[in-house]
């Protein structure tokens, strides 16, 4: 009998591979029986002893790189308003949102609510393309990027779809209340004072806001921005946490640090 013949009878016999035509050197071996030791137990092989009790869920670590971001994690998670201020590349906006998108998946809030001013940067949204919408997008990708990076796009249009995730410039905030929401504000130094004081009063209950942004670089004109003033006002209010980041706290390219500091 050919080895060949012999590996189709056993096969379908069901019978072990260790007839005296195979030898130690043979290239054929049995899969341990779903039965054994190095089973799943549920019918099929695992090179898993305990494949029962795997994860298979990804999900992305959310963890401070410096001291002033573990003050800002620890500040949104036991305040209902929290106020980041800082240079750029501290990481601000990501948090905020990350942590947004964390409360959502947890079952904290029911919806995220992110918020922008479009404030031209020397540049003016007259002359894009597109309706409203389209003329917004480009002042509203910083929330996208953030939030594509903690889920999918996929997933980020379903949500939008359904109403679980809003971005909205400032403007379409006002005469709302914002309850069972997680709120970001960004880029709150391109707000006037009676904006974000608008801003801040939208706070609903079981609500979470986070306002971020940094004084040293308002689009607006001189003295016109509101959020050095409205933080210096609100760090007094115990209940409401304003955390201050610095240079040492920058987790982009070492340059951007070294650029902050001499610009």
């Amino acid at each position: 009998m050919t080895k060949r013949a012999a590996l189709k009878r056993q096969s379908r016999d069901g019978g072990a591979f260790d007839g005296p035509d195979y030898g130690q050197d043979s290239k054929v071996r049995r899969l341990p029986t779903p039965h054994s030791s190095h089973g799943s137990g549920r019918g099929g092989w695992s090179p898993h002893p305990s494949n029962d009790d795997r994860d298979q869920a990804y999900l992305k670590t959310l963890k401070p790189k410096s001291e002033g971001q573990a003050e800002l994690l620890h500040a949104i998670d036991t305040h209902n308003l929290t106020l980041a201020l800082g240079p750029a590349g501290t990481g601000k906006t990501y948090l905020a949102v990350a942590k947004a998108v964390e409360a959502l998946e947890a079952g904290k809030v029911g919806r995220i609510v992110l918020s922008r001013p479009a404030v031209e940067a020397g540049e003016s949204i007259g002359f894009l393309p597109g309706a409203m919408e389209d003329k917004l997008a480009p002042y509203l990708r910083p929330l996208y990027d953030a939030l594509s990076d903690r889920l999918s796009m996929k997933r980020v249009g379903a949500l939008m779809a359904e109403g679980l995730i809003e971005i909205a410039p400032i403007g379409y905030m006002r005469g709302r209340t914002l309850n069972n929401a997680f709120v970001v504000v960004d880029e709150a130094q391109n707000c006037t004072y009676v904006q974000l004081k608008m801003l801040l009063t939208r706070l609903g209950w079981h609500s979470t806001m986070v306002v971020t942004g940094d004084p040293q670089q308002s689009d607006l004109l001189p003295g016109v921005s509101g959020l050095g003033d409205i933080a210096a006002r609100l760090e007094a209010v115990p209940e409401i946490a304003v955390v201050r980041l610095a240079e040492q706290d920058i987790v982009r390219h070492p340059l951007v640090a070294s650029m902050i500091g001499v610009l």
